[in-house]
Protein backbone atom coordinates (compact mmCIF):
# COMPACT_ATOMS: atom_id res chain seq x y z
CA UNK A 1 0.00 0.00 0.00
CA UNK A 2 1.37 3.34 -1.13
CA UNK A 3 2.18 5.83 1.77
CA UNK A 4 1.19 9.43 2.89
CA UNK A 5 4.20 10.70 4.54
CA UNK A 6 4.28 14.37 4.26
CA UNK A 7 2.09 17.45 4.65
CA UNK A 8 1.91 20.20 1.43
CA UNK A 9 0.31 23.30 3.25
CA UNK A 10 -2.69 24.65 0.74
CA UNK A 11 -0.68 27.58 -0.89
CA UNK A 12 1.84 25.21 -2.09
CA UNK A 13 -0.28 22.17 -3.14
CA UNK A 14 -0.05 21.91 -7.35
CA UNK A 15 -3.64 21.55 -8.42
CA UNK A 16 -1.81 19.26 -11.51
CA UNK A 17 -0.17 16.93 -8.66
CA UNK A 18 -3.80 16.28 -6.69
CA UNK A 19 -4.27 12.58 -7.95
CA UNK A 20 -7.79 12.34 -5.70
CA UNK A 21 -9.51 14.16 -2.64
CA UNK A 22 -10.08 12.86 0.84
CA UNK A 23 -13.16 14.49 2.76
CA UNK A 24 -12.24 14.32 6.74
CA UNK A 25 -13.77 15.80 9.60
CA UNK A 26 -11.84 17.66 12.29
CA UNK A 27 -10.94 15.08 14.71
CA UNK A 28 -9.59 12.95 11.78
CA UNK A 29 -7.52 15.79 10.46
CA UNK A 30 -5.46 15.16 13.29
CA UNK A 31 -4.74 11.55 12.41
CA UNK A 32 -0.97 10.56 12.19
CA UNK A 33 -1.04 6.65 11.23
CA UNK A 34 -4.25 5.37 9.85
CA UNK A 35 -4.90 3.26 6.30
CA UNK A 36 -7.18 5.52 4.25
CA UNK A 37 -9.64 5.31 1.24
CA UNK A 38 -9.81 8.68 -0.69
CA UNK A 39 -12.99 10.25 -2.26
CA UNK A 40 -11.99 8.74 -5.52
CA UNK A 41 -10.98 5.22 -4.09
CA UNK A 42 -7.44 5.23 -3.80
CA UNK A 43 -6.28 3.32 -0.62
CA UNK A 44 -3.14 4.56 0.86
CA UNK A 45 -1.66 4.58 4.18
CA UNK A 46 -1.05 7.88 6.32
CA UNK A 47 2.25 7.58 7.74
CA UNK A 48 3.31 11.13 9.34
CA UNK A 49 5.94 11.48 11.46
CA UNK A 50 4.23 13.11 14.37
CA UNK A 51 0.53 14.48 14.12
CA UNK A 52 0.21 17.81 11.61
CA UNK A 53 -3.40 18.87 12.31
CA UNK A 54 -4.47 18.97 8.66
CA UNK A 55 -6.31 22.51 7.46
CA UNK A 56 -9.01 22.00 4.57
CA UNK A 57 -6.73 22.56 1.19
CA UNK A 58 -3.76 21.01 2.34
CA UNK A 59 -2.48 17.74 0.44
CA UNK A 60 -1.11 14.55 1.83
CA UNK A 61 1.83 13.94 -0.16
CA UNK A 62 2.34 10.01 -1.45
CA UNK A 63 5.33 8.24 -1.78
CA UNK A 64 5.26 8.33 -5.54
CA UNK A 65 4.75 12.46 -5.80
CA UNK A 66 1.07 11.97 -5.84
CA UNK A 67 -1.08 14.24 -3.30
CA UNK A 68 -4.38 13.55 -2.09
CA UNK A 69 -6.27 16.68 -1.27
CA UNK A 70 -7.58 17.40 2.12
CA UNK A 71 -11.73 18.99 2.30
CA UNK A 72 -12.91 19.26 5.74
CA UNK A 73 -16.51 17.69 6.00
CA UNK A 74 -19.37 19.08 7.24
CA UNK A 75 -19.99 18.47 10.80
CA UNK A 76 -22.47 19.64 13.62
CA UNK A 77 -21.38 22.72 15.34
CA UNK A 78 -22.42 25.74 17.77
CA UNK A 79 -22.74 29.13 15.85
CA UNK A 80 -21.89 31.78 18.41
CA UNK A 81 -22.55 35.66 17.79
CA UNK A 82 -23.56 38.09 20.12
CA UNK A 83 -24.66 42.11 19.54
CA UNK A 84 -21.96 43.52 19.40
CA UNK A 85 -18.10 43.11 18.44
CA UNK A 86 -16.78 43.69 21.65
CA UNK A 87 -19.13 41.14 23.67
CA UNK A 88 -18.18 38.37 21.05
CA UNK A 89 -14.68 39.52 21.58
CA UNK A 90 -14.83 38.25 25.32
CA UNK A 91 -16.63 35.34 24.25
CA UNK A 92 -13.94 34.31 21.98
CA UNK A 93 -11.41 35.15 25.47
CA UNK A 94 -13.14 32.81 27.39
CA UNK A 95 -13.29 30.45 24.54
CA UNK A 96 -9.74 30.58 24.28
CA UNK A 97 -8.73 30.41 27.99
CA UNK A 98 -10.46 26.84 27.61
CA UNK A 99 -8.14 26.20 25.07
CA UNK A 100 -10.95 25.23 23.01
CA UNK A 101 -10.60 24.73 19.36
CA UNK A 102 -12.37 27.40 17.51
CA UNK A 103 -13.20 28.95 13.86
CA UNK A 104 -13.22 32.52 14.10
CA UNK A 105 -15.45 34.49 11.45
CA UNK A 106 -16.03 37.87 10.75
CA UNK A 107 -19.60 37.65 12.49
CA UNK A 108 -19.65 34.72 14.67
CA UNK A 109 -17.65 31.91 16.15
CA UNK A 110 -17.83 27.96 15.79
CA UNK A 111 -16.88 24.94 18.40
CA UNK A 112 -17.82 21.49 18.57
CA UNK A 113 -21.40 21.06 20.17
CA UNK A 114 -20.75 21.36 24.22
CA UNK A 115 -23.51 22.20 26.08
CA UNK A 116 -21.35 23.80 29.03
CA UNK A 117 -19.72 26.13 26.42
CA UNK A 118 -23.55 26.93 25.15
CA UNK A 119 -24.37 27.70 28.53
CA UNK A 120 -21.33 29.88 29.24
CA UNK A 121 -21.87 31.59 25.66
CA UNK A 122 -25.22 32.30 27.18
CA UNK A 123 -23.93 33.69 30.47
CA UNK A 124 -21.97 35.68 28.31
CA UNK A 125 -24.52 37.64 26.71
CA UNK A 126 -23.95 35.51 23.31
CA UNK A 127 -26.30 33.86 21.21
CA UNK A 128 -25.82 30.22 20.13
CA UNK A 129 -27.14 27.86 17.65
CA UNK A 130 -26.50 24.14 16.27
CA UNK A 131 -25.45 24.06 12.51
CA UNK A 132 -24.02 21.89 10.01
CA UNK A 133 -20.80 22.97 8.05
CA UNK A 134 -16.94 22.26 7.35
CA UNK A 135 -14.94 23.06 10.99
CA UNK A 136 -11.49 24.90 10.04
CA UNK A 137 -10.44 25.91 14.06
CA UNK A 138 -7.77 28.11 14.16
CA UNK A 139 -4.43 26.78 14.33
CA UNK A 140 -2.72 29.32 17.07
CA UNK A 141 0.38 30.83 17.13
CA UNK A 142 2.34 27.94 18.02
CA UNK A 143 1.85 25.29 15.56
CA UNK A 144 2.71 21.69 17.71
CA UNK A 145 1.95 23.55 21.00
CA UNK A 146 0.11 20.79 23.01
CA UNK A 147 -0.76 20.18 26.79
CA UNK A 148 -0.64 16.54 26.93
Amino acid sequence: MTRATNVVRRPAVKPAAVADRITLDHEARGGRRLAMTADGGLAFLLDLPRPMGLNDGDALALEDGRLIEVRAAEEELIEITAATPLRLAKIAWHLGNRHTPAEVTGDAIYVAPDHVLVEMVRGLGGASRPVRRPFRPEQGAYHGHDHG
